[in-house]
């Protein structure tokens, strides 16, 4: 299975792009008031991208040895991938009032970035460790 992996992880880094941009770009319209957004095709692309997303991670997880999670950086990761999911749906959510949309768009991007650094770094401080 470990021949694959360059592709799996090409896949999957990939993938965490599109769904970060599709995010970033249907929240945005969402909280100006677009309603576009909530149209079918934009919600579907946006399921299928993270459903390639999730089957990668899932594969690179079973390719890597268990050593290489040892200092809790994925359990960090997927604890915020739990809280983006939801203050991505809250955000989304046209019931709520446009502030607090913005609230939960504006903390989605954030976890979404340091989830992004704590993948690359490999460790739970994420881009914590630069400041160093």
């Amino acid at each position: 299975m470990m021949e694959f992996y360059p592709q799996v992880k090409w896949t999957h880094v990939h993938a965490v792009m599109c769904s970060g941009a599709i995010f970033a770009l249907r929240g945005g319209a969402a909280i100006l008031g677009a309603h576009w957004p909530q149209h079918w095709l934009p919600k579907y692309t946006s399921y299928t991208v993270d459903t390639i997303l999730l089957t990668s991670a899932t594969m690179l997880f079973s390719m890597l040895p268990g050593a290489m999670f040892a200092n809790g950086w994925l359990t960090v990761k997927l604890c915020l991938v739990v809280a983006y999911i939801v203050l991505g749906i809250l955000a989304m959510r046209p019931k709520r009032s446009r502030s607090q949309r913005i609230g939960f768009y504006i903390t989605a991007l954030a976890t979404f970035t340091f989830i992004y650094g704590i993948a690359r770094m490999h460790n739970p401080a994420g881009w914590l460790l630069l400041l160093r």
